[in-house]
């Protein structure tokens, strides 16, 4: 089993909580946990599967397209659809591969429209050496030799085949391939490769780039997979302006209140004073001040001041 721990109350309805190892008996879900189609060194690990299931990348949507369903395990009470996360993760490790196999990562565009996906796409480009077309996407981009934005890539990377319809649309007529993270009601056409996952929710479209960048690298050598990636997932994740302030709000009124209070001594302090030991203060005191009343009038900045007052 992946993980026999793990339960599964939000997943299941209420009257039937199972464990992971019982989850993944089942006849429907036997094919995820063999991973068959897969070399034993590209297999997940509990730990992949434990945070697919916590960002919520198996939960669909209530709608289903007919081409999805050889992705959907199951329907719940309430209508969601829940995706099989084991070909989830076949279609990431090929996802890698495809994109692994062309020789300049810049020929790569990854793509997204929808604002949960825009910091997941940069980071996607940063970390693997792609491009990346965060936010509204100018038709004609891959048409249109006019155009200032004008490219040609060999492989397109796309958020939500709905949402990124007009560079799906534009890539058939180029004839570019397309990988895209289809939801259960997402259309299928003109895409290639399709990641069957939840590309609605924030942290699901920052878990799936993470573990394709992951991938990728680890495919072309940069990253061990003995050890874990260095980068955290956190990244990828998209962040709300107002979430930035209140956050930053607070940090501001936390270093204000450190700042108010101030260090006290009185413990430190002696309550009370030798009289012998101020004698003797007093005394240097004196001496300092008339050995600087004594030798300042001969110094050239004193007869200066001496100078200017007279003038």
């Amino acid at each position: 089993p992946l993980c026999p721990s793990v339960t599964f109350e939000h997943l299941l309805p209420a009257q039937s909580s199972q464990t992971l190892f019982d989850f993944c008996s089942t006849r429907p879900f036997a094919t995820m946990t063999s991973f068959a189609s897969l070399p034993a060194i590209l297999q997940p690990k509990e730990e992949d599967i434990q945070m697919m299931l916590s960002a919520g990348v198996h939960t669909g949507t209530r709608n289903s397209d007919s081409g999805m369903q050889e992705y959907i395990w199951r329907r719940r009470n309430d209508g969601v659809h829940i995706l099989n996360i084991g070909k989830t993760w076949e279609k990431l490790v090929l996802a890698a591969r495809v994109i692994v196999a062309i020789e300049n990562p810049e020929d790569v565009i990854a793509i997204s429209a929808r604002p949960y996906g825009m910091r997941a796409v940069l980071k996607f480009s940063h970390y693997t050496g792609a491009q990346s077309i965060a936010g509204r996407f100018t038709p004609g981009t891959f048409t249109n030799q006019i155009t200032k934005q004008f490219r040609e890539p060999r492989l397109l990377i796309v958020t939500d085949p709905r949402t990124d319809s007009q560079a799906v649309k534009e890539a058939s007529y180029v004839n570019l391939p397309v990988i895209a993270f289809c939801d259960s009601d997402s259309p299928l056409q003109f895409v290639d490769v399709a990641i069957p996952a939840n590309n609605k929710g924030k942290y699901s479209i920052g878990l799936l780039y993470w573990l394709l960048s992951r991938e990728i690298l680890r495919l072309r050598g940069s990253v061990s997979r003995a050890g874990d990636w260095d980068v955290p997932v956190d990244l990828f994740f998209h962040r709300d302006v107002e979430e930035l302030k209140k956050s930053e709000e607070e940090q501001a009124q936390k270093t204000d209140d450190g700042a108010a209070v101030a260090p006290t001594y009185d413990e430190a302090m002696p309550d009370a004073v030798d009289p012998a030991v101020a004698g003797e203060g007093a005394a240097a005191i004196g001496f300092e001040a008339g050995d600087a009343a004594a030798y300042g009038t001969s110094w050239e900045g004193g007869d200066q001041a001496a100078a200017a007052t007279e003038w």
